[in-house]
């Protein structure tokens, strides 16, 4: 068996490989290629976090894996990340544990990826500028995934919390070679920008209405539970939105649920699944589009599409 370090799946992983292996998955999941049971949350209230367990298989790839997933958002008082993940990847032939891996980093990257094939599909092919609400893993993975699938010019990042502003600047200019503007305010950041990418762990929206132009791609992946937002009701009113799946939405994304609650939108108004997307049913950014939407929760075959992709790069595959 592998053990697997989260300095070992750096090294093996590139955003782009990732958003492949990731876009492979959801056309999987379209064609109805995947076995991927609910995700199961143990909620601990008591120490304001939650424990959750994420098993996949994607029959036409034949990865397997299970994911196991706590998120604190205290955790950075203590100087620990909000996010810690292991994975376990068994053979789906023989059942026998083929690796053990720290999942944190892994984590990161397949969370971006799936924002990146969200804005492949969505975002202006021109676009240049993206405002990254949050300044953490999450968002820096946002923020790569999106310089990724478009050739941006700037990055924008605004978060309360100014020392990790400064880190996130230093380090995401060094990473990606794209001058980081340090923002005053949400509104700041997002005058004038194509994406918009929220990775935060607030419970009311960060994003107004009011602050997106005409012609804008927003992706929320930062609120995953159903009485948590980061986009205003209106900006999912007035959006084309596109969901990763269902099932999970429906279970865990305040950002449509709250909506629904409040009368302002039914469940019709949701455009397509990704998957939709990726296999053609549906079609992506058109001309006549003015905002976009990505919400995702995150579900399990991000994890096994991402963590097979690291073994074959392992074995010279």
């Amino acid at each position: 068996m592998l053990v697997l370090s989260d300095s070992d799946v750096a090294g093996l992983l590139t955003m782009g490989e990732a958003i492949e292996a990731v876009e492979g998955a959801f056309a999987q999941l379209r064609r109805g290629k995947v076995v991927m049971p609910t995700r199961s949350t143990i909620m601990l209230p008591e120490y304001n976090g939650s424990i959750s367990l994420m098993p996949s298989y994607l029959e036409e790839s034949k990865a397997q894996a299970t994911k196991i997933i706590s998120i604190y958002p205290d955790n950075p008082k203590k100087g620990l990340p909000t996010t810690a993940a292991w994975i376990i990847v068994n053979d789906p032939e023989t059942g026998q544990i083929m690796a053990f891996m720290d999942g944190t980093y892994l984590t990161g990257v397949r969370t971006g990826a799936v924002s990146g094939v969200a804005a492949k599909y969505l975002a202006p092919k021109d676009a240049k500028v993206a405002a990254v609400f949050g300044a953490g893993v999450q968002a820096r993975n946002q923020a790569w995934a999106a310089a990724t699938v478009r050739k941006l010019d700037e990055i924008r990042v605004y978060d309360p919390i100014k020392p990790a502003v400064n880190r996130f600047a230093e380090d995401m200019e060094k990473r990606l070679g794209i001058p980081i503007v340090k923002s005053v305010s949400g509104e700041e950041a997002c005058r004038g920008a194509d994406i918009v990418l929220t990775a935060t762990t607030s419970k009311i929206p960060v994003v107004k209405r009011a602050w997106l132009g005409d012609r804008v791609h927003v992706s929320a992946i930062g609120a995953f539970y159903p009485d948590w937002r980061e986009l205003e009701t209106d900006i999912i009113r007035d959006a084309k939105v596109v969901i990763d799946e269902w099932e999970a939405i429906r279970l865990e994304s305040g950002d449509i649920l709250i909506p629904i609650k409040e009368g302002a939108i039914d469940e019709s108004h949701i455009y397509a699944e990704l998957g939709q997307l990726v296999t053609g049913e549906k079609q992506g950014r058109t001309p006549s589009d003015g905002i976009t939407v990505f919400k995702s929760v995150g579900i399990a075959i991000q994890d096994s599409s991402v963590a097979n992709l690291v073994l074959k790069k392992l074995k010279g595959n």
